[in-house]
């Protein structure tokens, strides 16, 4: 039997494009991106028996880590479940003939790949639950005194850091958009 594996990746977050050229018997489709609770997947794993074929768009699709896509090709192994992989073309069993040096360009580019996918799906999920992204202003009270100091010019950068804890490149940073909205509101 042909099984369709398909979840919400970074390129594709609607998963409207994934396997949509192919026959495939049985579609599983996950509804989210995240790394964590794959019901489909699971699902799809305990139906699959030897001998079927696993059809995913890219590995990217499968797995969120090396970890993880040695635990599903283990397993596809152990069960003689074969793996297509569209975008990729490989199968499970190309993946296992090829040499060392190839393995390890192959996974190399496939590591940067899981970051920016499990980077991106952490990032919107933190946003949609209103958290604040990036690094936390400083106060405004340490930053008043900051420039007080600065423009007094009767103290160095370090203590101006010991003093309030603004380094000498966020101080700078923080100059320059006072000086910019400072000529912006002439």
């Amino acid at each position: 039997m042909k099984y369709g594996y398909i979840r919400p990746i970074v390129g594709d977050q609607q998963a409207a494009e994934q396997l949509a050229n192919l026959t495939i018997d049985m579609i599983y489709l996950e509804s989210h991106g995240l790394a964590k609770k794959r019901v489909e997947l699971e699902r799809l794993l305990m139906h699959a028996q030897s001998g079927d074929t696993l059809y995913v768009q890219n590995i990217e699709v499968l797995a969120d880590s090396l970890q993880q896509l040695l635990d599903i090709l283990r397993l596809a192994e152990r069960d003689q479940l074969i793996i297509y992989f569209v975008d990729e073309q490989l199968t499970s069993q190309t993946l296992q003939s090829a040499t060392l040096l190839q393995n390890v360009e192959f996974f190399t580019k496939l590591q940067t790949i899981f970051l920016r996918h499990s980077s991106t799906f952490l990032l919107q999920a933190a946003k949609q639950q209103g958290k604040a992204i990036g690094r936390p202003r400083k106060s405004d009270e340490n930053l008043q005194r900051a420039f007080e100091m600065y423009d007094s010019k009767n103290f160095t950068l370090f203590d101006i850091k010991e003093e309030t804890g603004i380094s000498k490149s966020t101080l700078y940073r923080y100059l320059d958009e006072r000086a910019v909205s400072t000529s912006d509101s002439k």
